[in-house]
């Protein structure tokens, strides 16, 4: 009674986990519902539901062309950015020689639209000039002091002054490095002073050549600068993140920043411009930091570091969105949103009904299939397809609102290719069961003995479908990632339904009387299967063994390996024995009596017919 009562505690404990799973996956679903706006039904994707086309046009300077490999790079950077805001299937590609095509599903969001238009081409300038926006303002910050001494020139003039000849203008000397005033030309200094930050769109100054200096503003529009030329590319950036600086002594200032990490050249390039700037006077010690055209920040260089950090007015939210666009890398050029519409579904809600009625269709078969070859133990089979359903159903949706993923027909592709999957598992292990049967265990022995054997099987095989679905993931883009990440989590469920949901059940339904005497509907007929042995007993003693006396020791349960061997010795003829006429008559094989009676009356009949 006690062997027989361990399996049941172990089965209803086991059947106690799953519950407290599906309990969990509800209640998450629950309160997405109630409280956050989800759904009860999954997101779907762009084949299924339509969405958003957006087409963005490369912006370059006068003279400059887009490469093929830039866009290819920037399609690369874009899909990045659009994953990492939640949206998923979204299908990127280029369109021409100077466009790309974003297709996203479902209606697209304003902080999507603007991490797809907003380029994030980072550049680190040197200041030069800076001052008010106003054209009337002077055009530093520190403007040099009036000298009031100096004579009044109409006052003092010679009366032939208008016969003097003036001095020619003498050019600029060459300017050295990006802060040399030398780059300021009477032609730049009056644009500077008479510029106003309505006029950054017209000048469109986020596709300035690098190697020009670059009048702009800030991002607020309440300074102007003149900035020189490119000293340090934010494609050298390796990664950013945000994250509030810390004072003296390791305390939190509160102020957040965003931490750039660079490459070893960009990092080399940074300190150089560091060492030179630090030393200058303001505004010219100051390293504006140029995203798309503006000034976001333009700090003094108070410290000389290959890894800086921005700072400027930046909250939690927008210190987290530049870091995670600037960590995608800067795009190789700048882009504008051209067209943007909506875009109707191009497979449908009829595509979708005919992929769920195909993964009916085959559930069908399954279940066709299973009470055929296994009778009543189907229903094993069909309650476990039931609850796994029932739990991937509920992982989709929470991944759908909560990590943006949406479900396209290659997903349900996915879905459909599980069921056959999850067969598999049962299959195997009522395989293994029937063999512990055939083998002449009882069926609680047998369940147990061939979970042991099924369960390093399952789990091979699962393991080699999970990393096919892992290693899809990794290399597969678009639609076909979803088809990756339904088949992975599938293969996930069915390993803890074989666990959690159909041992135990096999556990319990072992001591039931219908399955443990060898009903013929249920599956597990000792008879039918060609077992030895059948019964609840342990050992059994064979009408032969009876005859002869023979004991249960004698009659020691044989695997089916020693059966094969016993049956082929058995039907092995018995080897001929060479006799001469020397041999005597007492070696001479006896034959049996029942082989010696026909041939003495046929004998008789013999002489009888010859009398």
């Amino acid at each position: 009674m006690a062997r027989s009562s361990t399996p049941v505690r172990k089965a209803w404990k086991s059947l106690g986990w799953l519950a407290a799973i599906i309990v969990v996956l509800l209640g998450i679903q629950t309160a997405g519902a109630l409280f956050w706006g989800w759904s009860w039904t999954p997101k779907l994707a762009l084949d299924l539901e339509g969405g958003t086309r957006v087409v963005l046009a490369a912006q370059t300077a006068e003279g400059q062309e887009v490469t093929a490999e830039q866009l290819e790079q920037a399609v690369a950077i874009i899909r990045q950015r659009v994953d990492a805001s939640g949206v998923s299937e979204a299908e990127i590609s280029t369109q021409g020689t100077n466009n790309i095509e974003v297709l996203i599903p479902g209606v697209a969001d304003k902080e999507t639209l603007d991490r797809l238009q907003n380029s994030s081409k980072l550049e680190f300038r040197a200041v030069i000039l800076a001052g008010t926006p106003s054209p009337d303002a002077v055009s530093t910050e520190t403007p040099a002091p009036e000298d009031t001494d100096a004579p009044d020139t109409e006052e003092t003039a010679a009366p032939d002054a208008e016969e003097t000849p003036e001095p020619e203008a003498t050019p600029n000397p060459e300017p050295t490095d990006g802060s040399d005033p030398n780059w300021v030309t009477p032609e730049l200094q009056e644009a500077y002073d008479a510029f106003t930050c309505d006029q950054i769109d017209e000048v469109e100054a986020n596709i300035a050549p690098a190697d020009q200096p670059l009048i702009t503003c800030d991002d607020t529009g309440s300074v102007k600068y003149l900035l020189g030329p490119v000293e340090v590319d934010g494609a050298d950036i390796t990664d950013a993140f945000a994250g509030q600086q810390t004072g003296t002594g390791g305390v939190n200032t509160g102020i957040w920043a965003v931490n750039i990490r660079f490459n070893a050249e960009g990092g080399a390039a940074f300190k150089d411009v560091g060492n030179r700037l630090i030393a200058l006077e303001s505004p010219r010690n100051q390293f504006g930091a140029v995203l798309d055209g503006r000034v976001i920040t333009a700090p003094r260089v108070e410290g000389v570091t290959d890894q800086p950090a921005i700072t400027g007015s930046f909250t939690q939210e927008t210190a987290t969105a530049l870091a995670q666009q600037l960590k995608f890398g800067a795009l190789p050029v700048s882009f504008e949103v051209q067209t943007r519409d909506s875009i109707s579904p191009t497979l449908g809600s009829s595509q979708l009904r005919s992929g769920i009625l195909a993964g009916l269709i085959g559930l069908v078969l399954v279940v066709i299939y299973s009470f055929i070859q296994y009778r009543l133990l189907a229903s094993v089979t069909i309650a476990s397809i039931i609850v796994a359903g029932i739990i991937t159903y509920l992982v989709i949706a929470i991944l759908s609102w909560r990590e943006g993923y949406r479900l396209s027909l290659a997903g349900v592709a996915g879905l459909i290719v599980a069921i056959g999957f999850t067969v598999d598992s049962f299959i195997v292990y009522f395989e293994r069961i029937r063999d512990e049967l055939r083998d002449g265990r009882g069926l609680v022995g047998a369940v147990e003995a061939g979970w042991k054997r099924a369960l390093r099987t399952i789990y091979a095989a699962k393991g080699v479908n999970l990393l096919s679905a892992v290693v899809l993931a990794i290399i597969a883009v678009g639609s076909v990632k979803g088809f990756a990440l339904t088949l992975g989590i599938t293969v996930v469920i069915d390993v803890l339904i074989v666990v959690l949901f159909t041992h135990p059940m096999m556990q319990l339904i072992a001591t039931t009387r219908f399955f443990s005497s060898g009903h013929s509907f249920s599956g597990l007929d000792p008879d039918a299967l060609g077992a030895v042995y059948r019964g609840r007993a342990e050992f059994r003693i064979s009408t032969e063994a009876r005859r002869s006396g023979a004991s249960r020791e004698a009659e020691r349960r044989q695997t089916i390996a020693e059966r094969k061997a016993a049956a082929l010795v058995a039907e092995a003829p018995a080897p001929e024995t060479a006799s001469t006429d020397r041999t005597p008559a007492a070696e001479a094989p006896s034959r049996p009596p029942a082989a010696r009676k026909p041939s003495s009356k046929k004998s008789k009949k013999s002489k009888k017919g010859k009398r």
